[in-house]
Parts: C-alpha cells; structure tokens; sequence
C-alpha cells in the first residue's frame, strides 16, 4: 500500500484502536473517500506504483473498476485525472456481476457505460481523486488505505463519532488531532471538526499485547 501520506489537510486526526473495531470505519470506503495522488497515469500504475498493491493482486481480485460511472476494461489504457471518481470491487455475483467483470465474456452488453478513453494523456502532477471500495476489497485493502490515510468529510465525521459507544472509546489507546491528544468528548460533540471541510483520517490498530516469557 502507500507508504506515505499525501496532500496537505486543514485538520489531520489519527486514531490507535482495538483491532476488532477497524470493520466500523468501511462505510467510510464504501461511500467514497478522498485521497491524494499523482494523475496523468493509467489505472494500473496508480494501484501498483503508487498504492503498492501486487500486481497478480490487481488483476485476479480487483475484477470490476468503474472510473466515473464507467466500467474499465484496459487497465493501462485508463488514465487517471484530478477529479476522477475511481470504484474497485472484486467479483460480483451474477449476470451483473458478469457483465459488469473487467474484460468479461458479456463486457458487450455494457454499450454506453463502458469507459472509451479520449487519446488526451491528461496533465501529470498532483491531484485528488475519490475513491470507492466494496465487499472482499474492504476487509484486504482497507486496513491499510486507513492506515496511510483518507480525506473524509468533516460532518460525516462528526456523525460517525457522536453514534460510537462506549466500548469503542475504551478500545482506542491513542487519539490526536494534529498531532496533539484530544478527549473523546470533543470529537464526540463535534466541535473538534467546527468550520473544517475535509479531515485527514488515519487509522492503526494496536496490536496484541504479548505474553511474557516463560522460564
């Protein structure tokens, strides 16, 4: 996966927390996240070169990618541009998951929401683009798009924590807000995102304590 964060937030929040909570954060990469990237590349070298996700990985699990709205079937020839809205799901059940399959038996039958490229390379350099994560993709990819980070909107935000109980905040070891601790309570209330657009989100799970030696 990325190796560092990109792109500069108004608000940076990292959280350490219970291994077993990571599962409430997927309707985050589901309902689209932001992220930070290099554009002017195809679909394969963004996944690959900037995500570091194995490339066998890319095209045995990631079987549906629609780049916005548009199914893909050409990896390489897909160019990823600021702005561009990116789906990846792995395999759907099915004749829509079928048809929908990245260079599928029924891929015909897509007609008008099949992605046909421009021949415009697209500029190259920095941008932000969104993107979508479903089914087995969230439990094998998510962790680590957490991790690096995601840019999620304030409000949203704000919501998620006001609705967390009380197990939850007794799980978390660590929570700063640009770089600084904070009470529950202030990300609780919401008052921590006041006036904030978008907050850069990070997400570690600690690990299991281990046991002690044994003589």
């Amino acid at each position: 996966m990325v190796t560092e964060k990109r792109g500069e937030y108004l608000l940076r929040l990292s959280l350490t927390i219970d291994p077993a909570e990571i599962g409430v954060f997927y309707p985050f990469l589901m309902q689209g996240f932001q992220v930070v990237v290099r554009v002017g590349c195809s679909i394969r070298e963004l996944l690959c070169d900037q995500f570091g996700i194995d490339n066998e990985y890319v095209l045995g699990r990631i079987t549906t990618v629609f780049q916005n709205g548009k199914a893909i079937d050409d990896l390489d020839a897909a160019i990823v541009r600021d702005g561009t809205r990116l789906t990846l799901s792995a395999a759907m059940p099915g004749l829509v998951g079928a048809t929908m399959r990245r260079g599928g038996f029924y891929a015909a039958m897509r007609g008008s929401i099949t992605h046909k490229e421009t021949g415009e390379s697209g500029l190259s350099g920095g941008g932000t683009i969104t993107m979508k994560l479903f089914n087995l993709l969230l439990p094998e990819l998510g962790p680590d798009f957490l991790k690096v980070g995601i840019g999620v909107a304030a409000a949203d935000l704000a919501d998620f924590f006001a609705k967390r109980p009380s197990t939850f905040w007794r799980g978390c070891r660590q929570l700063l807000l640009d770089g600084k601790p904070v009470e529950p309570e202030r990300l609780m209330g919401g008052e921590a995102f006041f006036g904030e657009g978008t907050v850069w989100l990070s997400v570690t799970c600690w690990k299991e304590d281990k046991e002690p030696a044994r003589n």
